[in-house]
């Protein structure tokens, strides 16, 4: 029973929710990016990207109470200056590029940068396997 209270009780279960969701993600951004790479020659097509990242970090970091003035609320209608937002609802976004235009055709994808973003979002989720996999060589040390 220790054992299953070390795990759920700290910030390990936490740690591997985060990786586990960060892993889902760049599932979902390797299709869109190779979306965006199937679509390289297509007339009028705009190239898209999944904004997620910048999302879970604001969220992890309203959970941390701040160091400013803090507002004094009598009455549960009140409104707080900041609430906090669990990490746990944050979803990826696919957004489209509507600024940008590369070519004469209005299409906005670069094959060139679009393969280093498959590149690094390769090694990024093998990074992530290989994290997740320690963590849990860890548990089975310290269970045996």
């Amino acid at each position: 029973m220790f054992g299953l209270t070390m795990l759920t009780g700290n910030s390990f279960r936490k740690t591997l929710d985060i990786l586990h969701r960060e892993m889902d993600v760049s599932l979902y951004r390797r299709d869109v990016i190779a979306n965006n790479i199937a679509n390289s020659d297509t007339p009028h097509f705009k190239r898209s990207v999944v904004n997620f990242e910048s999302s879970l970090k604001a969220a992890l970091a309203s959970e941390v109470p701040s160091k400013h003035l803090q507002p004094f609320l009598k009455d549960p209608r009140h409104i707080p200056f900041e609430r906090p937002v669990d990490y746990r609802t944050v979803r990826p976004r696919k957004v489209l590029d509507f600024l940008t235009t590369s070519k004469n055709n209005g299409n906005n994808v670069d094959i060139e940068q679009e393969t280093m973003n498959a590149l690094h979002n390769q090694l990024q989720y093998q990074l992530m396997s290989q994290v997740v996999a320690s963590y849990y060589n860890q548990v089975n040390l310290v269970l045996r």
